[in-house]
């Protein structure tokens, strides 16, 4: 029975189907692996304006307990003039990257904080009137390219929907495509698709809504699941409902969607360990999202 303390253990979807279970990190995650496994373990986490999470001093903490190599960041809401402010936020992480809007100020935005230097870093995917709002940030490590992204939302009254599903999502995939030409990709970030009806609590209710239109739906299918992406956290638990995003007063019901992803190559995907959500941590309106490679 799901606690007060853990919502996120209640199986909260009105159209559950017989052998689906709540995900809960705390027993459906596996053994942690050795130091004899070379690995990587990458963050993402939409944090709905960074200034927030540093005032609760949250990425120290969340370091100390994940020990991860890499934290992806969307929603960051920097202006560049800003950004030297965030430039040493966890003590031992010593390269970060980030990429702000200018065409709105305050608005969307990317940021990579990491303790592995990457070989190389791109800012946006090459096309001028995507790259306005900051929201790719490509590091190509050894074995593979990581890109963190946060995808454009379709906004109320869906009015940027064929903006992106006939704009941004082809050229997006386009350019991840590229890449996966020269190595093996992970995307990682807010893909703002809840692409399945397992993905959604209520999915009869919210056809109309950003994040869960058909046409968003079938965008994603063809983007990437038909270009050979794997949605590693579905990949691990075909089973699991388990959200990543609650609107106000929705966490403590369990009332979510799964937009967070990390996809990942064909090629590279037995080589993920865990693919994993984490719901206790609660100061945006999304959780963040854990991946460990084996590198």
């Amino acid at each position: 029975m799901a606690s007060r303390q853990e919502p996120w253990t209640k199986l909260a979807h009105s159209k559950k189907q017989p052998g689906w279970v709540a995900y809960n990190p705390r027993t459906m995650r596996p053994q942690p692996l050795g130091d004899d496994t070379k690995h990587m373990k990458i963050l993402s986490y939409n944090v709905n304006g960074v200034r927030n999470v540093v005032r609760s001093g949250q990425f120290s903490a969340l370091a100390q307990r994940e020990n991860f190599d890499v934290l992806c960041l969307q929603e960051t809401h920097l202006k560049e003039g800003d950004v030297k402010d965030f430039k040493n936020l966890i003590a031992g992480y010593d390269y970060s990257y980030w990429s702000c809007s200018v065409a709105r100020l305050d608005y969307s935005g990317t940021g990579v904080i990491s303790r592995v230097k990457p070989i190389s870093v791109q800012y946006g995917i090459g096309t001028s009137e995507h790259d306005q709002e900051g929201r790719v940030i490509t590091l190509e490590f050894d074995n593979f390219y990581l890109v963190n992204a946060y995808v454009p939302n379709s906004g109320r009254g869906l009015k940027r929907l064929l903006y992106r599903v006939d704009d941004w999502d082809p050229c997006f995939s386009e350019f991840v495509e590229k890449l996966e030409s020269f190595k093996p990709v992970i995307v990682a970030g807010d893909l703002n698709c809840a692409c399945q009806d397992m993905d959604i609590h209520n999915p009869p209710m919210k056809t109309d809504d950003a994040g869960f239109t058909e046409e968003e739906r079938q965008s994603f299918e063809i983007n990437f699941t038909m270009r050979g992406f794997v949605d590693t956290f579905r990949k691990q638990h075909p089973n699991a409902v388990g959200y990543t995003f609650w609107g106000e007063n929705q966490r403590r019901n369990n009332k979510g969607w799964r937009l967070d992803y990390f996809l990942a190559s064909g090629s590279i995907i037995d080589r993920v360990h865990d693919s994993y959500i984490l719901p206790d941590v609660t100061n945006s309106d999304h959780s963040p999202i854990g991946l460990v490679l084996k590198v």
